[in-house]
């Protein structure tokens, strides 16, 4: 049997470059935002362990790069997620469209065992704007069609982030157990033990 106190959980986001994939890793993991835009360069990498179904989970998140030259990062860097969550700005038709094709790519590189049963989650950013080219009912109609669950954010103003990395981890973790058991494992995820605290009081 595996037992996993506290599983962790690789997740990657893919999108056009500008979309606001950083923006968006960083309002969750340091609930801060910032108007400086500065281009992803290659990978950044970061961590944050939240509660999923009373169960605790550590998320593994991977931004990487929107650009062309920085594709070939993907082979070793998609291998082992959990879950892909795919990103558009909603004023930028060019960026939703180019979700088809980041999607064929992953699955290519990551190569899981069974792609039509890999979890993407597909994620709307910019909801803050007052306009927008990419309406609601046409991005939850590609997700319909391909299987995956949409949302829709704003980094700027906080809208629906937790909500939607909520869904990621509970996906990923879903995708973690279902593949040790077609591999034949017995798993079990236990909860972490408290430390117990130190007696202090004094028998002098």
């Amino acid at each position: 049997m595996t037992e996993w106190s506290t599983p962790h959980l690789k997740v990657i986001l893919i999108g056009n470059s500008g979309v606001g994939k950083s923006s968006f890793m960083s309002r969750f993991v340091h609930h801060r935002f910032t108007n400086l835009y500065r281009a992803t360069i290659g990978v950044d990498f970061l961590t944050k362990e939240i509660t999923i179904d009373k169960r605790s989970v550590i998320l593994q998140i991977w931004d990487t790069a929107g650009t062309e030259r920085f594709h070939s990062l993907g082979t070793t860097l998609y291998r082992g997620a959990h879950c892909c969550l795919l990103v558009f700005d909603v004023t930028s038709s060019v960026s939703f469209d180019a979700l088809d094709v980041w999607k064929k790519e992953f699955l290519v590189q990551a190569c899981p065992s069974d792609p039509s049963a890999f979890p993407f989650i597909v994620l709307g950013n910019k909801i803050d704007l007052d306009y927008r080219e990419v309406s609601p009912s046409k991005a939850q109609q590609w997700c319909s069609e391909i299987g995956a669950e949409y949302f829709e954010c704003s980094a700027k103003e906080d809208i629906g982030v937790d909500t939607t990395f909520h869904s990621v981890a509970r996906a990923a973790l879903q995708y973690l157990i279902r593949h040790h058991v077609e591999n034949g494992e017995d798993i079990q995820i236990t909860q972490k033990q408290q430390e117990k605290k130190p007696n202090k009081k004094c028998y002098c």
